[in-house]
């Protein structure tokens, strides 16, 4: 059997920055078990599966899974920014795609006249943690100023750049708080970082990574955070990993608007022996 494979670098222009994930649309399912082999094979933060809504009139509405190479993953973001890049390029009088996923609902996404793919995801606003679990402080080598959680993650405040990017984790420490990952943020103040309205990082060893490139999803946390705090509703984060990513976000009651670029990296076939 034979599977075409796209691979793309989310929120990025550049290739071998931003976040990569492998894109893969089929007619039908794949077993579960075949999907979480090649995100293994993939190696890459997540590996999404889509497959058509045959129901759909427009045949634009696909149904979305993501997976890691270690697990099935309930919500992705720049996995969903890659996958919406592949279709756009499939169906090129597309203005908008819908992806139904079971823990969020439709998601609608647009084609941008700036080049960029804007995401409607659910606003997922942490609330603040009285009790900072030990696990979190044992596993951050500089101690939070906050603590706030949502479904996904824990969101560590910081008061300065130099904070979120020197900051040493203990992955056997993080490890402890799953289900949650957590990212570590601050207000951009300094030179380096005065276009944007804040910065992170996300680490997620409690779902079996390290620290992740960029991560769509974490900012339907983060940018509602950083709305409230900067009493403004339309920000512009950056990521700082090693590779780094730009996100454009709006927030607007109970939905967080995430847009970014997209480009192409890999396209290919993956062959599989049939059973």
């Amino acid at each position: 059997m034979q599977i075409e494979m796209n691979v793309i670098d989310a929120f990025t222009d550049h290739v071998f920055k931003g976040n990569s994930a492998a894109v893969i649309i089929t007619d039908s399912w794949l077993s579960d078990a075949l999907m979480q082999s090649i995100a293994m094979e993939n190696n890459l933060s997540e590996t999404a599966f889509l497959v058509l809504d045959k129901t759909d009139e427009d045949k634009n509405k696909y149904h979305i899974r993501w997976f890691s190479p270690f697990t099935e993953i309930a919500f992705c973001g720049h996995a969903t920014l890659a996958s919406a890049f592949v279709l756009f390029k499939k169906n090129p009088t597309f203005k908008s795609i819908k992806l139904s996923a079971k823990a969020v609902g439709v998601l609608t996404v647009v084609q941008m006249d700036s080049g960029k793919i804007q995401m409607d995801f659910p606003n997922r606003k942490p609330e603040k943690v009285i009790d900072i679990p030990d696990d979190l402080l044992a596993g951050l080598s500089i101690t939070p100023v906050e603590v706030y959680r949502n479904a996904q993650a824990y969101f560590v405040i910081y008061n300065s750049e130099a904070d979120v990017l020197t900051v040493e984790r203990d992955n056997d420490a993080l490890k402890q708080l799953a289900p949650y990952d957590v990212a570590v943020t601050c207000q951009a103040k300094s030179e380096n970082y005065h276009n944007y309205d804040f910065i992170s990082r996300y680490f997620w060893p409690a779902n079996g990574g390290d620290e992740d490139p960029v991560t769509g999803s974490a900012h339907t946390g983060l940018a509602p955070l950083w709305a409230e705090r900067l009493e403004k509703n339309e920000l512009l984060a950056y990521q700082a990993s090693s590779r780094g990513g730009i996100l454009d976000c709006v927030v607007t009651g109970d939905r967080v608007y995430i847009s970014g670029h997209a480009i192409q990296y890999l396209t290919g076939f993956i062959m599989i022996e049939e059973s």
